[in-house]
């Protein structure tokens, strides 16, 4: 019998189970998170500071809704790390469907916002409201990843919930394996820069 499984549901221990998914911990595993970070100018610096003061003024009344994390946090870092622009295309709500055949497991779900790059899955963001921890979403997100259709190349995760980001990333195999960031505030102007500056390294790696 298929067992069939939403992805906004899931657990990271089904994942575990049905996909033979690991988590890797060596730094070395997951390096473009913290090595060769280009270096903001100060256009960007006062954006980001923007996007701070939107953020910590919206908060104050009530929790940003996940619509709100989109629009006013996510949209204006993708558009300050270049992914607006040619190479990159942006898909939303992208319907997923994965499924562990030995097991007769089918995980379905949609993903928020997709970042692709002649059909490699670059960047798969899942967003949160902020009432939510950032690490609610690291199952969902890891269930799209496996479904990237690039399985030479290592697929990127973006978890944010507003107040703060967490990077991941898997790469294909037998049994696939991932490695996530530790959490970046964006009421912390250091981890708010880092934020954008790993996605400015994301670009360039994709663009070579």
């Amino acid at each position: 019998m298929v067992q069939t499984l939403k992805a906004k549901e899931i657990s990271l221990y089904e994942l575990e189970e049905n996909f033979g998914l690991q988590l890797i911990t060596e730094a070395q595993f997951f390096p473009e998170w913290v090595e060769n970070l280009p270096t903001l100018n100060e256009a960007e610096k006062q954006a980001l500071a923007r996007v701070k003061s939107n953020y910590l003024n919206l908060t104050r009344r009530r929790p940003m809704s996940e619509e709100a994390v989109k629009m006013v946090v996510l949209s204006p870092l993708l558009d300050l790390a270049g992914f607006y622009q040619s190479p990159f295309e942006i898909e939303t709500e992208t319907s997923v469907e994965i499924s562990a055949e030995d097991d007769g497991v089918i995980v379905k779900g949609n993903i928020d916002v997709l970042v692709l790059q002649k059909r490699f899955w670059m960047l798969v963001i899942e967003s949160k409201s902020t009432k939510f921890d950032v690490m609610s979403a690291l199952p969902q997100a890891l269930a799209y990843m496996l479904y990237a259709p690039s399985i030479e190349q290592p697929t990127f995760g973006l978890l944010v919930n507003g107040r703060e980001c967490v990077f991941l990333k898997l790469i294909h195999s037998e049994k696939p394996q991932y490695a996530r960031s530790y959490a970046l505030s964006i009421e912390r102007d250091d981890d708010l820069h880092q934020v954008l500056s790993i996605l400015k390294r994301l670009t360039q790696l994709i663009s070579q």
